[in-house]
């Protein structure tokens, strides 16, 4: 892609001589940004364009260039693409607008704009796009005011007038990029396009992303996982609500949304997501001016109390821990401060704190072997020289070879001393929190980095068995799929499930349920019927023969008067749980950009009301069905608390694995969900179970998209 980022010759077609029109923003920019390339401007007019000589055509221009810039009316925008081809154009920027994002003619003529270019291997940008930066190679081939100062950091957005207002930003308060690049409607190159390229970028240390949506999610979390693994990748997902999705049949169906889908694809392939423009920001001015910290151990100076408090407060919502400093640290400040002073973390130096003193306890808790990384606080006061105190800290600094953030609070008179701790590569912020939050991410970041290699274990099943199921139900037209019919799914997939039969009739009924032995439960078995509540047609605990007969003529009847349209198969016997399991509900629903989401969560309250639900995307590691289960903020009630036995953790994961490759090898399950599974300190058992089904083209039947390759 350096045809697109470092090109040695430029061409703009529709340059123009008019002030203010794109055509001619975009060659003012290319020359004002002291490109040294060779320039060609094409205008039907022909005549001299900014000092530059223009062609009336592609075809009179006669010769090959890397970059092509086209700014000119929508229709003719094909034709010349072709044009450029002939020539042996490399890469391409469209920036006009009003293709697929107006009307259906614009979507065909991008398809067409798409074809011509992956067909003929040729860089393609947008459409709808307002072009890209490469500060370090000189070339500005964008409509944006003004050239951004150079820097180490990445920025690429699906919004054009997004990249507007944060250029405009950045040059205002002095943030430079590497690269920056609009991808507007993204029909060649996307978020993962940029991601591979910029992961092997020497000039970008920190890349940061604006998505809206992402087209091919498999694609972007494999891009994103590795290169995460070598510098920090910080995205902002904007449209995070799932409207307009299909109706769902199932808990999970209605909790699983494209925000959540976004969220886990993040979360497995070490992508840190934040909510807020400053936020992303704020952490690429962290990431690009330190290093890691070797651990979440932070040291606080601060002249003020209510700021160290602030800061305390922040760790505490987050992962950084303030340690306790060791004696020597804390006899070495006793002997430096006044007696009133606090020598603990946070180090308080009080209102009447100068230059010196600063300097001299950053040295000393920075020398601290328990601390990682230090927070030093400066609250302006009319006696406080904030250069001084500036160059105090920057020298202490470079002594304690660690991770250190600034919090200067106050803007007015600060402007020099803010200078001085960037010239020092020292990151300044306006509040303590903003400071925590951005070593937090660092650390947890750092924590992703060093995790071992992920664990993928394929258990043994029978997929043709699974296979046999689904393919029959296709064939009958239905699509959901309840109990009595996934038995066989449930069982190929060597999942353990509760001894049960169909009965037809209550005699038959009483035969099963001897043949179990009591207690039993009975469910009424309906293909019409996927929530049994919805019928009341379970009942627990049954303890006689004449319980048994009694609940299946009550069962049937009751469902024969609330929905006398569904189809009555009898009622499922089933043997009762051990005492005391506890219910858990493992499902996943198909993302149109993702892939299978998982999801795991506590049955009843925990799920339908307080959400208390973990997701991840399939394929699933071992760990991360681990990290499923650890996640929940009700998990000590699977660990045991006063008293309680703990559950089977093992079990859970293997049931959450076995549920991943079911969703990985059929892509016709559209949304299952195992609700509820029975789990107790020796077993996980699969109690209930319905699947949703959908017909698709037969290339795709049975070629499950995700393998572990793709995420190692």
């Amino acid at each position: 892609m350096d045809s697109l980022f470092a090109p040695s010759s430029i061409a703009v077609i529709g340059a123009s001589s008019v002030p203010d029109k794109i055509g001619n923003t975009i060659l003012t920019n290319i020359i004002s940004a002291g490109y040294k390339g060779r320039i060609y401007a094409v205008n039907p007019r022909g005549g001299n364009i900014c000092g530059i000589d223009a062609f009336k055509n592609i075809s009179e221009m006669g010769r090959s260039v890397d970059l092509a810039i086209i700014a000119i009316p929508r229709d003719a925008v094909v034709e010349s693409f072709r044009e450029l081809l002939e020539t042996g154009v490399k890469s391409v920027i469209v920036i006009t607008a009003g293709f697929k994002e107006v009307d259906q003619d614009g979507w065909l003529l991008e398809v067409e704009l798409a074809r011509l270019a992956e067909s003929n291997g040729v860089n393609l940008l947008g459409p709808n796009c307002l072009g890209l930066i490469n500060s370090a190679s000189g070339v500005n081939a964008s409509f944006a005011t003004g050239n951004p100062l150079p820097g180490s950091t990445a920025f690429f957005s699906q919004s054009g007038a997004l990249c507007v207002a944060v250029l405009d930003w950045a040059i205002g308060v002095g943030l430079g990029f590497s690269k920056f690049i609009s991808l507007g409607n993204k029909a060649v190159l996307d978020e993962a396009s940029m991601l591979e390229y910029l992961g092997n970028d020497p000039d970008t240390k920190v890349i940061l992303g604006y998505v809206e949506n992402v087209e091919d999610g498999r694609n972007f979390m494999k891009q994103a996982a590795r290169v995460s693994m070598k510098k920090p990748v910080i995205m902002m997902k904007a449209g995070t609500t799932a409207a307009g999705a299909r109706a769902a049949s199932s808990h999970t169906g209605a909790i699983a949304g494209s925000d959540q889908a976004c969220d886990a694809a993040f979360k497995q392939s070490g992508v840190i997501r934040v909510e807020r423009l400053d936020e992303l920001f704020n952490l690429a001015k962290a990431f690009s001016l330190q290093e890691l910290p070797l651990g979440p151990n932070l040291g606080i100076v601060t002249n003020a109390g209510g700021p160290g408090i602030l800061a305390a407060d922040a760790c505490g919502e987050s992962g950084m821990r303030m340690p306790t400093f060791s004696p020597s640290t804390i006899g070495d400040l006793q002997r430096m401060l006044p007696g009133y002073a606090s020598v603990y973390n946070p180090v308080d130096l009080l209102g009447d704190a100068d230059a010196d003193s600063y300097g001299r306890a950053v040295r000393i808790v920075g020398h601290d072997p328990v601390v990682n990384s230090m927070l030093i606080i400066i609250a302006p006061s009319s006696r406080l020289d904030l250069k001084g105190v500036a160059q105090a800290v920057v020298s202490a600094v470079a002594e304690v070879k660690k991770p250190v953030f600034c919090c200067l609070m106050g803007r007015k008179d600060s402007e020099e001393a803010r200078e001085i701790f960037a010239s020092a590569g020292v990151p300044v912020y306006d509040f303590p929190k903003q400071a925590v939050r951005a070593m937090d991410s660092m650390h947890r970041y750092a924590v992703w980095k060093g995790r071992p290699p992920r664990t993928y274990r394929t258990p043994q099943y029978d997929m043709d068995g699974a296979r046999e199921v689904i393919d029959a139900a296709l064939r009958s037209g239905r699509s959901d799929l309840v109990e009595f019919q996934v038995r066989d799914i449930v069982t190929a997939y060597g999942l353990p499930t509760p001894e049960s039969d169909l009965a037809r009739s209550g005699d038959e009924a009483v035969k099963i349920a001897e043949q179990l032995g009591f207690p039993v439960v009975l469910k009424i078995a309906s293909p019409d019927i996927s929530h049994k509540s919805d019928v009341d047609g379970v009942r627990v605990g049954l303890n006689t023969a004449a319980e048994v007969k009694a609940a299946f003529w009550e069962i049937t009847a009751q469902t024969q008067r609330l929905r006398p349209d569904a189809y009555i198969a009898g009622c499922l016997v089933q043997q009762m749980a051990s005492p005391g399991s506890r219910e858990v509900v493992i499902g996943f629903r198909r993302d149109d950009q993702f892939g299978p989401l998982l999801m795991f969560g506590l049955g009843g309250v925990y799920v339908e009301i307080l959400k208390d639900i973990s997701f991840r995307l399939a394929p699933l590691s071992v760990e991360e069905a681990g990290d499923m289960v650890r996640e929940i903020r009700s998990y000590m009630l699977l660990k045991g608390v006063k008293g309680g036995e703990p559950v089977d953790l093992e079990a859970i994961t293997d049931v959450l694995i076995r549920m991943s490759c079911l969703a990985d090898d059929f892509p016709e399950i559209y949304e299952a969900e195992f609700n509820p599974v029975l789990v107790s300190s020796d077993e996980a058992l699969v109690a209930d179970a319905r699947l949703t089904v959908v017909e698709l083209p037969e290339s795709i039947r049975g070629a499950g998209p995700g393998t572990e390759d793709e995420l190692e």
